[in-house]
């Protein structure tokens, strides 16, 4: 039984499983840059206990049970929102009282309405499978034909565009997401 890995499959590993460990860590932590950073942190660690691992066992596993535990370490290390639009750790559960603010949610659900018709189409159906659906972007890609590179330029476009439409509201815009679709 081989014990450990050697330089030629650590390298072979990596070149196989960089860039799907990058959009495996991107689904969590929505920041291209902070997904090398975690996956290269994966590796090196990987590396780092080289001897311990079994070769002949699932490497992979291993891998990506590393990297999703370190986005999970990211974003508890970094409270603060998540570059996802209208997505967030804590607030404050009294910030809505009953009647005075059943009114703005109303009227806020008509803004995030408005602001999502006015995407374009396939951003706009793009943006609902992921939001509203919860399907992951390589599930998308697989149902529109399309490559998970379009799915996430297509979300990107949503999400600056709803940012921009949204911006004098996104906190109270958080809050109702928080309490009414959580």
């Amino acid at each position: 039984m081989t014990k450990g890995l050697d330089k030629v499959l650590f390298e072979s590993l990596f070149k196989q499983y960089f860039e799907p460990l990058c959009a495996f860590a991107k689904s969590y932590v929505y920041d291209l840059e902070a997904s090398k950073d975690i996956v290269q942190k994966a590796f090196i660690n990987l590396w780092n206990n080289r001897e311990k691992i079994d070769a002949e066992k699932l490497v992979k596993s291993y891998i990506y049970t590393s990297v999703r535990n370190l986005c999970l370490n990211y974003i508890r290390d970094n409270k603060k929102f998540k570059s996802q639009i209208l997505d967030f750790d804590t607030v404050d559960e009294n910030l809505f009282t009953a009647e005075s603010d059943a009114l703005e949610v109303d009227e806020l659900q008509t803004k995030i309405d408005k602001a999502i018709s006015a995407l374009p189409d396939k951003s706009r159906q793009i943006f609902e499978m992921s939001r509203f659906e919860d399907l992951k972007y390589r599930q998308i890609a697989e149902k529109l034909g399309i490559s998970v590179k379009s799915v996430e330029a297509h979300i990107t476009k949503a999400l600056k565009a709803l940012k921009v439409d949204l911006e004098a509201y996104i906190v109270t815009v958080m809050v109702l997401l928080y309490f009414f679709n959580g």
